[in-house]
């Protein structure tokens, strides 16, 4: 199960949860994804149950749910906090620190009563009902923060609340000192409400911001139309789209949208599938052809059947196969999980011993206090933990809304290490439909193509079609017969019909003129009339408009090409060449791909491998990272880490590029992340000040903090503006 976790509110929380769940009996796998809130959950249903689980980690301090919570609410209702908090800390501000710049400054301005050095119990008193609404307000971190620390786990909630609370306590017994003994104590009300008040508006920018990492999801949640048109008992009834039931008959008209995949049975139209596949151009239909949901009719009405419907559609597997490259960690991640887990613990220990190192320096307790406070405030895992699995989701949904579908952080990660990418001939290089590219004879083309109408070969099909299109009608072939690898014969208007390779005219003593297509990458089909030789019709399977560019791009970053096939040298080396790629390796059979995919590997290169089809699933998955065509074979698909939803390769080029700069935005990440934490907290502990520089107060550290997560997803988001 995946399910969604409320409460979190940093990489500890993350690893607390993973602790907690794993404590079970049955748990066979529990993965926390800080970034997106989730938790990736494997149980055996005969030894727990959901309950348990669930009572578990709301014991800890968190939720567990089925349907994610709404991530609008949230936004809306940390507002509302951070308003209601702002409303008393501003006075509270304004009380605290005006007086005493003002004195700081000889002005003596300030109304004697509100004077603090005149009245500082009435002024005690005021901060303290100032400070006391805003600790309600955000009670949140004071429940969340002590029941983790005293569950022995504490995050950063932890750190909030015993800095804050520290602050707080201290102030109420200096406003009791000067009450019972007229003592004239200034306090640190404002360090525990304005810090409270901070964090809210640090939390809400980060809300703010990890809400718009998770758009794409939200897009590709959105393409699918809310009803569809079907016709029922003869009639076209408007019904909601989960209620489309296999078989339906679908009517859509031009501008709308398809509501789920199926199979044009009448009307001929153009569709728009930019926004699954990234194909740019809309893609002719007509009867026969497959739909695919949630993509744009653009010109005609057409009919057709419901073959797939919900979780089964190509939007909702998209949709799936986002959400679990979201979940899965990178390599990379696991490194901040380790250190965030330990991260709160040496922050509680670092920020006691600065404190007691300046009481025994000679400092007071409030000087002592002040660094304590800061210390727990400045350092927070929170810029850790999203470092990685923000950029993973908007890298992910990046990729999705370009057609590359990333299965998760492991294959984004390898992607941008890829030094050769091996290509599968046909269908991948190769539009995978022989057609016929060469006509060399006079009239030659209609008879042959009435005599290739009953073969079943690849080849004479190739040719029947060409003949369609130029002569609309055929006639019929007689005494059809096929000769196993080397052509066929038949008698078409009274000629006697000959068409193969060369075995078969030399069989028959028919002297041919020899051609050079082979050596262009063209398979030459020898033709002969009433046993004498009447010209060549050449078949081949062209290169895709976008191949060559797309291995073009490849070697303008330094990749490696190498194409496999099981053609013959000649023609593979043909279709090579015209592509850009020198490295070819041919006449392979299918079950030794692997094998030529393993020795790349084992020379020392990281090795991508390209394919659609079945036979190209053992080295798609033999590869440090598989890339499928997504318009070939399930299998294949399966197989691969990455898919190309539309067949153009450019895709390939474009998942690594995107890898590259993801891999990157991470790393930036974490060095900032680091830097900050390195920098921060002895700047906190008092290091400035030993030399004569400035003691960092708290509330500028909870700024500093809030500031660390925010710029930490800023970065983040700068991925979504990359082109590709």
């Amino acid at each position: 199960m995946t399910l969604s976790i409320s409460g979190m509110t940093c990489a500890a929380c993350a690893k607390n949860i993973e602790r907690v769940v794993k404590k079970q009996e049955g748990i066979i796998k529990a993965q926390v994804n800080f970034g997106t809130e989730r938790l990736f959950l494997e149980f055996d249903e005969s030894v727990t149950s959901l309950e348990v689980i669930s009572a578990a980690v709301a014991k800890a301090g968190f939720g567990l749910h089925e349907k994610a919570p709404d991530k609008t609410n949230e936004v809306e209702f940390l507002w509302r906090r951070f308003v209601l908090s702002l409303i008393f800390a501003l006075p509270l501000l304004i009380f605290s620190m005006v007086p005493m710049t003002l004195h700081a400054m000889n002005l003596h301005i300030i109304p004697h009563r509100w004077d603090p050095m005149s009245y500082p119990v009435f002024n005690g008193l005021a901060q303290l009902a100032m400070t006391v609404p805003i600790m309600y307000i955000n009670r949140i971190y004071f429940r969340t923060g002590f029941r983790a620390f005293i569950g022995r786990h504490p995050n950063m909630d932890s750190l909030i609340a015993k800095g804050t609370a520290v602050a707080f306590l201290f102030s109420l017994y200096l406003t009791w000192e000067n009450i019972a003994f007229g003592a004239d104590n200034m306090f640190y009300y404002e360090t525990a409400g304005v810090i409270l008040t901070l964090i809210t508006l640090g939390k809400y920018l980060e809300a703010k911001s990890k809400g718009r990492t998770s758009e794409s999801i939200k897009k590709l949640m959105e393409l699918a139309p809310k009803t569809a048109n079907i016709i029922k008992n003869n009639q076209e009834i408007e019904i909601p789209l989960e209620k489309v039931a296999l078989g339906d008959i679908i009517i859509v008209r031009p501008g709308e949208k398809m509501p789920v995949d199926g199979v044009v049975i009448s009307g001929e139209t153009a569709v728009d599938e930019s926004m699954l596949t990234g194909e740019s151009m809309p893609v002719g239909k007509k009867a026969g052809d497959e739909i695919i949901g949630a993509s744009i009719n653009t010109t005609g009405a057409i009919q057709y059947k419901a073959t797939k419907i919900g979780e089964n559609t190509v939007l909702s597997q998209i949709i799936k196969l986002v959400e679990e490259a979201q979940q899965n960690k990178a390599p990379i991640a696991r490194l901040a999980d380790v250190i965030s887990g330990h991260f709160v613990h040496v922050v509680i220990v670092i920020a006691l011993l600065a404190g007691a190192a300046w009481l025994i320096a000679g400092q007071g307790v409030a000087f002592a206090l002040v660094v304590l406070v800061s210390v727990l405030v400045i350092a927070c895992p929170c810029a850790l933990g999203l470092a990685t699995p923000t950029a993973i989701m908007v890298g992910t949904g990046k990729g999705a809304e370009h057609g590359i579908l990333i299965k998760g952080g492991e294959p984004l990660e390898t992607a941008h290490k890829i030094q050769t990418v091996v290509f599968d001939k046909t269908g991948t290089i190769t539009e995978g439909k022989p057609k016929v590219t060469d006509v060399i004879g006079e009239d030659i083309l209609r008879i042959s193509a009435a005599a290739e109408q009953f073969s079943e070969h690849p080849l004479g099909a190739a040719i029947v079609r060409h003949g369609l299109l130029e002569y609309k009608e055929l006639p019929e072939p007689q005494n059809f017969k096929s000769i196993s690898g080397q052509g066929i014969s038949a008698l078409v208007e009274g000629t006697e019909v000959l068409i193969g390779n060369k075995r078969l005219m030399e069989g028959n003593n028919i002297a041919i003129s020899e051609s050079k297509l082979a050596n262009e990458g063209k398979t030459p089909m020898y033709v002969a009339l009433n046993g004498e030789f009447a010209g060549v019709i050449a078949v081949a399977d062209t290169i895709k408009p976008t191949s060559q560019a797309a291995i073009a791009r490849l070697e303008e970053m330094g990749i490696e090409t190498v194409m496999l096939s099981g053609d013959n040298r000649p023609t593979a080396e043909a279709v090579a060449k015209e592509a850009g790629i020198r490295n070819v390796i041919a006449e392979v059979l299918p079950q030794d791909k692997a094998a030529h995919v393993q020795a790349l590997q084992k020379s020392g290169k990281t090795v991508a491998m390209v394919g659609d089809g079945i036979n190209d699933a053992p080295a798609l998955a033999q590869a440090d990272i598989g890339i499928a065509i997504g318009t070939g074979t399930d299998i294949a698909m399966e197989s691969a880490g990455i898919v190309l939803m539309s067949g153009d390769l450019t895709g390939v080029a474009q998942a690594i590029y995107l890898s590259k700069r993801t891999m990157r935005n991470i790393k930036q990440n974490l060095f900032w992340a680091f830097a900050y934490n390195v920098l921060g907290i002895p700047v906190a502990a008092g290091v400035l000040y030993i030399f004569g520089g400035p003691l960092l107060s708290p509330m500028l550290a909870a700024v500093a903090m809030s500031f660390s997560s925010v710029s930490v997803l800023t970065n983040v988001l700068r991925l979504k503006k990359i082109k590709l």
